[in-house]
Order: structure tokens, then sequence, then C-alpha cells
């Protein structure tokens, strides 16, 4: 049985609390004390945070804090803390000020010198990550941009990463975003996490260049995980001349697939490399 809560124990100011990214069950005793004390608690949105307290049974005022007013609430949760209150900040599910309302609130409070505390917990970025088998050097992009110039812009710089990198998207918008993946990560593998932590969880496995082979029943926000770049010696990061002519050649009378097989013999050539330079001419046509 969890013991009273002596508030004593907890110093004033801002905290920054984990919550469930689906099971309730990965809530940590020490986010439900913090959030039982607070003075109040700042949510994205008070229907989906009222079900987590309503089921533990807590009693805390909630304020509704989200990216269209969170510069309003500003000046007043700042005289709260500056009064000694202590306040919690939640998103809907895990980590808050990951991709999620937060982050102004913390620099004002950091420009104030209010003290905030975290209460580590549920992250879907590291349980994605946590299960890849991946490298755990990784890079956290946050949600995918919505226009296909600005994904083209976000592939551009990631694919020049080593690292493992995570990111979020609407599961509706994934399967636009296939060939872009092949066209920067050919090369890496692939992992699709679909309702993390939840009774219909699933993750799927793949090389990135056979998204196009499979069907994928997607729900909601998904995580996505591209594996590190696996250095290979042998391969060059430019194409030699001669390559360049033989694709040239062969670009208007087959597809990318076809030239793609033809030159796997040579093993000093990347193919993500001939796929990037088949596309290049294809645009310019």
């Amino acid at each position: 049985m969890h013991l009273e809560i002596d508030k004593n124990k907890f110093k004033t100011g801002l905290y920054i609390v984990s919550t469930p990214i689906g099971n309730l069950g990965d809530i940590t005793y020490r986010a439900l004390d913090v959030l039982k004390i607070s003075n109040f608690i700042l949510c994205e949105d008070t229907r989906v945070t009222q079900k987590l307290i309503n089921f533990f049974n807590i009693k805390s005022k909630l304020t509704s804090n989200h990216k269209f007013n969170e510069s309003k609430n500003l000046k007043k949760v700042i005289e709260s803390l500056k009064c000694g209150q202590i306040v919690s900040l939640v998103s809907d599910a895990g980590t808050p000020a990951l991709s999620d309302p937060g982050k102004i609130l913390i620099k004002e409070c950091v420009k104030e010198g209010i003290e905030i505390f975290p209460i580590p917990g549920a992250s879907a970025i590291t349980a994605a990550v946590s299960i890849s088998g991946f490298s755990n050097n990784f890079f956290f992009n946050g949600f995918l941009h919505d226009k296909k110039k600005e994904i083209e812009d976000d592939f551009q710089f990631l694919s020049n990463l080593s690292s493992t990198i995570v990111f979020f998207i609407s599961s509706k918008k994934f399967s636009r975003i296939i060939n872009q993946l092949q066209k920067y990560f050919f090369n890496r593998k692939i992992v699709i996490c679909k309702e993390i932590t939840k009774y219909y969880e699933e993750y799927f496995r793949c090389d990135v260049k056979d998204l196009k082979l499979k069907e994928y029943k997607l729900k909601g926000e998904i995580t996505i995980v591209i594996s590190n770049e696996e250095k290979n010696k042998k391969k060059t990061e430019n194409l030699p001349e001669s390559v360049k002519y033989k694709i040239k050649k062969l670009i208007d009378k087959l597809s990318i697939k076809d030239i793609l097989e033809i030159l796997d013999n040579d093993k000093k050539v990347s193919k993500s490399q001939i796929y990037k330079y088949c596309l290049k001419l294809k645009n310019e046509k």
C-alpha cells in the first residue's frame, strides 16, 4: 500500500512529469506523489489527463497548457512558482517538452532562476531505440515535417549522420514518405513502432529498400527508427565517372531496380549512391 505523502520532502518549483505512453502500469510511484501534491497540473488536453488522475484518485487541479496557449499562460504560471507553489507539467503521453509543449515555460523558469525537476518515466523515443537492435548513439528528430520540400531537407541532413535516427510521424502519412526514405536511407534497416506498450503493439522490421514489398496496418502516431550507417571501406562515397556514364546510357531504357541489378557486380560502388544518382537524373528530365 502506498504511504501518505510528506509534502515537506518536496521542494517548490516546476516538475516535468513523465506519464504512460499507453499502459497505465508504466507510471512511477514518484510521479504519482508529485502529481498528488501539486497545486495544479499543466496538461496538453485536460480530457486525456483527467482519465489518468481519475484512475489514480488524484485531486489536483488541471490547467490546459498546449501549443496555442502556452505563451499566454506563462506570466500566471511563473507568478505561482515565485509564490512557492508546486506546479507539474505533463503531456498527453510520455516525457514533456520532447516534441510536446513545455520548452517555453522551462526556458522562462531558467531565466527567472526557478528550480526545475525531472520526474523520469515513459518515453516512446527510448522505448523504440531499446528494442531496435541498432546503435544506442541516436539522433532524435521529433515530428517529421508535413511538406515534401521540408521532408527532403530533413532527410538530406539526417542521411549524413552515421548514428541511429528516430522520428515521429502520423500513420496516415507514412506511405507518402517511402520513396524519400528509400532515396536517402536505401542501405539501412528500419523499425516501425506501432502503439508502443499497448495491447496491440507491433514492431515491423525490414530493410528500407524492401519497404514497398510489405503492407502495414498502422494507427495513430508511430515511431520510426532507422539504423546507424554501417561503414564499408570497399565502397566509395562518390560514384566513378565510368559508372555515371553507364547509368546515363541505361536510365531511359530501364527501371532503377534493373539498373541496380546490372551494376550490383561492382562491389566497390554503393547501391545507395547509384539509387540517388538515378533519381537525380530522372528528376532532371
